[in-house]
């Protein structure tokens, strides 16, 4: 017996085009305004288009505002994950550095991920919305790939270390974010100093486990 194939879910003339048209608005009036200050009519006025076409893309504000956040995290992924040109003769600093820049240069051409996912955290919202959700989980996969990174070019260090420099290379991160925001910085060139920062953090690091293991050497020989 056939089986009756599944009607497709129905569709709008130019729907992808409004979707976007709606997620450029909404990426506007949350960066202007914060989440509290964007509503569902402002959007509809900015982008030119009725409350019922938002609705019919998005259950709420909520679910909004988390799409905008996905659609530039994984702009942002797809623009570090691009080949580029580097040096034949680059070593693994010099990569690093080069990686560190694009990363910053990314962010700065696909901000409203991180723009929003900050304001939603320091809004300290009683009930966590689906945006700030969202925002957390972009945060993590971003922690996991630069841990994985990192494994990788600093394979002497031990996991608790490699571990700290992630957290280390997110707060920076944060911050230069934010130092760019007030125009204090050019995030592509802020990145550069925070790829010497790691680093010069990994040689300390380095420098430390090794001062210990000769007195741990003269502790097992008095015993």
């Amino acid at each position: 017996m056939v089986k009756p194939v599944p009607a497709p879910r129905r569709t709008r003339a130019n729907g992808q085009a409004s979707r976007e048209r709606i997620l450029d608005a909404a990426a506007e009036i949350a960066g202007e305004r914060g989440y509290e200050g964007t509503s569902i009519n402002s959007i509809s006025e900015r982008s030119g288009l009725p409350a019922s076409s938002i609705y019919w893309h998005f259950t709420d504000k909520d679910e909004l505002i988390a799409a905008v956040i996905d659609r530039s995290f994984n702009r942002w992924a797809d623009a570090i994950r691009a080949p580029v040109a580097v040096p034949d003769d680059a070593g693994p600093e010099q990569l690093f550095h080069l990686a560190m820049q694009r990363t910053g240069a990314a962010i700065a051409e696909f901000p409203d991920y991180l723009r929003l996912g900050l304001m939603l955290i320091l809004e300290q919202r009683p009930e966590e919305p689906t945006a700030r959700r969202k925002f957390l989980e972009v945060r993590r996969t971003t922690a996991d790939r630069a841990r994985e990174l990192y494994q990788g070019l600093f394979a002497d260090l031990a996991g608790n270390d490699v571990d700290s420099l992630v957290t280390l290379t997110m707060a920076l991160a944060d911050g230069l974010f934010v130092a760019q925001e007030v125009g204090e910085v050019e995030l592509g060139k802020a990145f550069d100093l925070l790829a010497t920062a790691i680093l010069g953090a990994a040689d300390q690091m380095r420098a430390a486990a090794a001062s210990t293991r000769p007195r741990r050497t003269r502790a097992a020989r008095r015993r």
